[in-house]
């Protein structure tokens, strides 16, 4: 197996911080925590943990619990913090704080149940503007239909990374409306996509043909150096299982030579959240 840098990992505790949304999601309202994810981790993945959604308060405090996660884990190698971005004067502290720790590697504030048009507000985009200047990239999860916002939101913060969580979160139902919206983001030189959840978008029972036909779809529109492996771990268990997922990416690039699977799998990763390999220190 290729040595894989999986930047779409969630870990949390509900005895330790507060996750409104698990009370709508009682499959995984209980803790998720490193033991169990090394009890599914192939070994040569290692993992970038997303932020997940505790209690805007408790920002900080998660970072801190999942650094001492890593400190038993040392395959996590960098955590994605939540940041209000929508209050610049307020971030700007966090931001220049994050920027000089070597374990915050990105920055995600979840937009996609927001309404229409909050991407266009010049405070939200001035936070991200602020991550550029520190050097972090921005995690977007959106909605296929917040796709044309993103892309709008992306050519006003052209020094800013910005990845794509999820594809988009495309639905079977409304592709035509995903592809297009994909291929305007896509134009952006500095958006790339995450190839992770994607099968918790789609019905139960979909076939694997049309998860296989949307990440063939995604390589080809964002081309292989600007993709990255994601596996949305524990929520993907609604839907599959770590190896299956794993094993439909691979399938996936099995068109592209070796040297562009080790890219998507992780030397994208490595360049995007500025992560050295372990080999190279």
């Amino acid at each position: 197996m290729p040595s894989i840098l999986d930047c779409h990992v969630h870990l949390w505790d509900p005895r330790h911080l507060s996750y409104a949304w698990l009370e709508e999601a009682p499959e995984l309202n209980r803790p998720f925590a490193a033991d169990e994810f090394a009890l599914v981790r192939p070994e040569p993945v290692e993992v970038i943990f997303m932020e997940a959604g505790r209690d805007e308060g408790q920002a900080v405090d998660e970072i801190e619990w999942v650094r001492s996660q890593a400190q038993q884990h040392t395959w996590i190698r960098g955590a994605i913090a939540h940041v209000s971005l929508e209050r610049p004067a307020e971030a700007r502290e966090t931001i220049r704080r994050y920027a000089a720790d070597p374990f915050v590697v990105g920055v995600r504030r979840n937009i996609q149940d927001e309404e229409p048009g909050f991407t266009e507000d010049q405070d939200l985009r001035e936070g991200i503007r602020l991550l550029g200047e520190a050097g972090l990239p921005f995690d977007a999860c959106v909605r296929y239909h917040q796709l044309p916002e993103l892309a709008r939101l992306a050519a006003s913060c052209a020094q800013t990374t910005i990845v794509l969580d999820h594809l988009g979160k495309p639905k079977a139902d409304a592709r035509d409306a995903w592809s297009q919206g994909l291929r305007e983001v896509a134009k952006q030189p500095n958006v790339v996509c995450k190839l992770s959840g994607l099968t918790t978008e789609l019905e139960p029972a979909t076939p694997p043909a049309v998860a296989l036909s949307l990440l063939h779809e995604a390589l080809d529109v964002f081309g292989p150096d600007r993709c990255l492996f994601g596996s949305d771990w524990p929520v993907m268990r609604l839907a599959t299982d770590y190896g299956t997922w794993l094993d439909l990416v691979q399938e996936a690039l099995t068109a592209h030579p070796w040297t562009t699977n080790d890219a998507v799998l992780r030397g994208n990763a490595e360049r995007v959240y500025r992560i050295a390999r372990k080999d190279a220190r």
